[in-house]
């Protein structure tokens, strides 16, 4: 068992968005619902949590209504194995979303993402200067990131 969990809050939607995200992702898998006994906020019998894992990582999600919303100060990074992973992950969470410069994106749940291929990630890791602001420099207009272009980029191509 991990020993920190990501916690989402929701209005009402908990469910839908288990839904959407195991969906999304290769690798989910939606989890345990408990629904809210009588004599508690939410409406007895209506879903309060529903846990689900990506990629290994546990996550909850709550029903506690209206009165906490997402933004992008916290976000997740789903670092894509090819340019056809950020393709296919960029597309779903597109669907009803907000894309945003740099490859980050807001779900139609508001929930904030970052889509990075790996393989940009490990070219930022080999310290060398020049190649990593050629690379920045390409993709900071970008919004959907391009690894071809990025690895062309980072080769000074």
């Amino acid at each position: 068992m991990q020993k920190i969990t990501p916690f989402l809050w929701f209005d009402h939607q908990a469910e839908e968005a288990v839904a959407f995200y195991c969906a999304t992702f290769r690798e989910a898998v939606a989890g345990a619902v408990t629904r809210y006994p009588e004599g508690t906020p939410g409406r007895a019998g209506s879903v309060m949590t529903a846990s689900f894992t990506l990629a290994g990582l546990e996550f909850t999600a709550l029903n506690g209504g209206p009165y906490y919303q997402f933004s992008g100060a916290i976000s997740f990074v789903v670092r894509c194995a090819d340019q056809a992973e950020v393709d296919e992950v960029w597309d779903r969470l597109a669907a009803g979303g907000t894309p945003h410069q740099c490859g980050w994106i807001s779900d139609r749940f508001g929930v904030t993402w970052q889509v990075v291929p790996a393989e940009m990630l490990d070219l930022l890791g080999r310290g060398d200067a020049a190649a990593n602001g050629r690379m920045m420099q390409v993709m900071m207009p970008m919004v959907k990131l391009d690894l071809p272009a990025l690895r062309r980029a980072w080769h000074g191509g």
